[in-house]
């Protein structure tokens, strides 16, 4: 099993999340972090006690998205290639955000004896019912 950590602008959050719900992803946590990296940062005006002091300044740190899900290992190639390929179209050719992958060891899915990747899909509640 791998662990998928997005980082993406918000404006493509629901880009992402429909990927991941194309590809039968069965659990997503996402939230808002600041973040600083290669992604291009606009220049904001500069707030000094509630005022605009009229400069404009480059903020070191913006908000962006990250969305965490585990998925099996056969499914995060594809995965990742999809996002990659289109939130890419998106941007362009900038960095629009970063994608991490790491291994997981097991799943477990509390209040039911689901483990591994049977924890991870809405399959198993579906064998349930």
């Amino acid at each position: 099993m791998k662990e998928i950590s997005i980082f993406v602008r918000t404006d493509d959050l629901a880009r992402v999340l429909d990927i991941l719900k194309k590809h039968n992803v069965g659990g997503i946590a996402f939230h808002e972090v600041n973040g600083a990296g290669r992604v291009k940062r606009a220049a904001v005006p500069e707030m000094v006690r509630m005022y605009q002091t009229g400069r404009m300044v480059t903020p070191e740190h913006v908000k962006i998205t990250k969305v965490e899900t585990v998925v099996s290992d056969s499914a995060m190639n594809p995965i990742v290639d999809d996002i990659s390929n289109n939130v890419r179209q998106h941007g362009g050719n900038e960095a629009v955000g970063m994608i991490f992958v790491k291994e997981v060891a097991d799943a477990y899915e509390i209040g039911t004896k689901h483990r591994g990747e049977a924890a991870l899909t809405s399959i198993a509640r579906e064998i349930d019912k």
